[in-house]
């Protein structure tokens, strides 16, 4: 599929949201993905193994249940060596994080791109704020001294929500794709059609002891929310205002997706300490990035400065708020 149909663009403006079947070709960008991964998951488990932190590698199950056995067992959340990101805090010379050739990739997929530029326009900068999520079986989570799923639901928010306030003009598009299919047994994304027209509301710290940002459920519609079960292949594209969450994994699978974001090169990224890219330009393709080694290295540059520097802050959201009391 080259671009949105008129109709789909349609669907993004009035509903702040719009399911794109097919914009990702399984077999040549996300099984390379699912492969790649694989290895990342054999590096940590022969880690764990050699510290005695898990008893076993357990290298003859699948990916699903091998890296549910592992958290369930570890009683820990490894998500960090599977990230192509870094996390907001704490970083050091030794944190872990995965900048590899398939997922350079997905995000740099052509067919992806297309749909992405009929949003953004030609000049196509892909954002640093993005993320893998492998969410394992809730009922063999590991929990926190709360009782709370570690990396579970992921809890209400708006997309502006989670960047810097220097990102707020930024024209944003949010692309959230599975890696395998999902659905509401699993934990697929609901979204709040139209919530997008609206303001950036506040997000609460650690609200109600959920970790991460939240915005409390009587500052808009939850009622009206509705779950959007994708295939493997499908997209979902968000405007930066519409609020979603994911639903509780259910199942007895993972529920595995990228999280992507995409805006217009030249605008504000929220996290400007992190590296971006020129995905594609018709203007100038000679600023595109095509080189997966160099893409690593930009992150791993990034880490290796920020774990020498005092690092920055990256909420914008104040605990005293009295929407979050």
């Amino acid at each position: 599929m080259p671009a949105l149909t008129a109709e789909q663009k349609e669907h993004l403006d009035e509903f702040g949201f719009v399911h794109v079947p097919d914009v990702l070709d399984p077999e040549n960008v996300i099984d390379p993905v699912i492969d790649e991964y694989a290895g990342v998951l054999d590096s940590l488990a022969e880690e764990l193994f050699s510290k005695g932190i898990i008893s076993s590698t357990y290298s003859e199950l699948d990916f699903s249940e091998r890296v549910t056995r592992i958290y369930e067992e570890s009683g820990e959340i490894y998500n960090g060596y599977f990230d192509f990101s870094l996390p907001q805090n704490g970083i050091k010379a030794d944190t872990p994080f995965w900048a590899g050739p398939a997922v350079f990739g997905a995000l740099t997929a052509p067919g992806l791109l297309d749909a992405v530029e009929s949003v953004v326009g030609p000049e196509i900068y892909s954002n640093p704020v993005q993320h893998v999520r492998i969410k394992v079986p809730e009922s063999r989570a590991p929990r926190d001294e709360n009782g709370q799923v570690k990396f579970g639901v992921t809890p209400w928010h708006q997309d502006s929500g989670v960047v810097n306030p220097e990102a707020d003009q930024t024209d944003m598009l949010t692309v959230w794709f599975p890696l395998m299919d999902t659905s509401p047994e699993n934990g697929c994304l609901q979204v709040v059609p139209g919530s997008h027209t609206g303001q950036l509301l506040t997000h609460c710290p650690g609200y109600k002891q959920v970790a991460g940002v939240t915005i409390p459920t009587n500052m808009f519609e939850e009622g009206a929310a509705m779950p959007v079960p994708i295939k493997k292949g499908g997209a979902l594209f968000l405007n930066k205002l519409t609020v979603h969450s994911s639903l509780p994994n259910v199942s007895d699978r993972i529920r595995w997706s990228f999280d992507l974001r995409y805006h217009p090169v030249g605008q504000p990224t929220g996290r400007s300490v992190f590296p971006g890219f020129v995905a594609r330009s018709r203007s100038n393709p000679g600023s595109e990035l095509h080189d997966a080694q160099r893409w690593y290295m930009m992150w791993k540059d990034t880490r290796d400065s920020l774990a020498r520097a005092e690092q920055p802050t990256f909420n914008r959201w104040d605990t005293d708020d009295p929407a979050c009391a």
